[in-house]
């Protein structure tokens, strides 16, 4: 079974990593239940031009609530990049952040 395995990975592509992703975890105040989203930096983001001449920025604001049917909590988290889409704010209500591995 193992030759099978290595010539199915010798005939897939590798793994890619979306660079244009970007995942957070939060976990409800109410249930605790741990919710990850994925933005998508080329669709998900709103452009903030800055007032003045001030900087660029990109805003994302979700709305998440859980699977498990129990807890309807909404969690509502703004995020806030800069112009090479790195992460400059967030901001959560309803939740808090926790590691995206957990």
């Amino acid at each position: 079974m193992s030759m099978f395995k290595n010539l199915a990975k010798l005939f897939s592509s590798p793994a890619r990593i979306d660079e244009w992703a970007y995942w957070v975890a939060v976990k409800c105040h109410r249930c605790g239940e741990v919710i990850r989203a994925r933005m998508d930096l080329r669709n998900d983001l709103s452009i903030d031009y800055g007032e003045e001449g001030g900087s660029t920025t990109y805003f994302c604001r979700k709305m998440l609530m859980g699977e498990n049917g129990q807890c309807f909590q909404r969690i509502e988290i703004e995020l806030t990049f800069n112009a090479n889409h790195k992460l400059l704010n967030r901001e959560i209500s309803g939740g808090v952040f926790v590691n995206v591995n957990e």
